[in-house]
């Protein structure tokens, strides 16, 4: 991969091969910036813009950037769907534009109660950018204290399904039980299909050698992992570095 920052004519196409997430069929690794709730009258929505999008890839050097798109909270997507889709669209095109990676995010806590909204979004954004290597498909944010097995992953399956019928390749990233912290409850009974991986979120002041173990034992089961968010400070955004 080109270094970061040097601009490249495209980005390489992202696949799974075993505990592995792979760029143009070689390991790797990037990072970038995860926006904070798109929802109207949150604060977060000014930064959902292409100038935003280019500073982070110029002055951070990021190469990947997240579209945190709230859903069910008060001005999200069911509230308000027409602002909250034109601040992910611009950040995707913006994204495509400055040759970034970028994860569409179901951002909710509640995913499952609002299956068919998330299938019919995650249709359109595989229609219109499914072609984009650029794009990641992450299907549920944070998962409650809920089963893998009889709620998160029936609902993946059918939003994966919807997608793959359109978009047969690009990443597909899932949720994991508790804030997607329990990926070790995932790997023991996986999604089957290709290039999936599943959401890891650490916060360093929270977070500490317990979540590695479940990301080791997850690994060593056999799933790939995506840090889809993570912080320095404590889960809840306050507290000290």
């Amino acid at each position: 991969l080109a270094q970061a920052g040097a601009a490249l004519a495209d980005v390489s196409p992202l696949s799974v091969s075993g505990n592995k997430i792979l760029a143009g069929g070689q390991p790797a690794s990037f990072a970038g910036n995860s926006l904070f709730w798109s929802n109207t009258g949150w604060g977060g929505e000014k930064y959902y813009n292409g100038n935003v999008v280019s500073w982070l890839k110029n002055d951070w050097k990021s190469r990947v950037i997240r579209v945190a798109m709230g859903v069910d909270e008060g001005g999200g997507y069911l509230q308000d769907p027409a602002s909250n889709k034109a601040r992910v669209k611009a950040v995707v095109d913006a994204a495509i534009a400055n040759d970034m990676y970028v994860i569409i995010d179901w951002h909710s806590h509640h995913a499952e109660d609002y299956r068919p909204q998330a299938v019919a979004f995650f249709e359109e954004m595989a229609r219109t950018y499914g072609k984009n290597n650029h794009v990641i498909y992450e299907v549920y944010n944070e998962p409650l204290n809920i089963s893998w097995s009889g709620t998160i992953k029936p609902y993946a399956q059918a939003v994966i399904s919807a997608i793959r019928t359109i978009d047969p390749d690009n990443l597909i990233i899932v949720g994991t039980p508790n804030w997607s912290q329990d990926v070790d409850a995932a790997s023991r009974d996986p999604i089957s299909g290709a290039n999936i991986a599943y959401t890891l979120h650490f916060y360093a002041g929270t977070h500490g050698q317990g979540l590695r173990d479940k990301a080791q034992t997850a690994l060593n089961n056999g799933i790939p992992l995506f840090v889809t968010e993570w912080g320095s400070v404590n889960a809840s955004g306050d507290g000290a570095v």
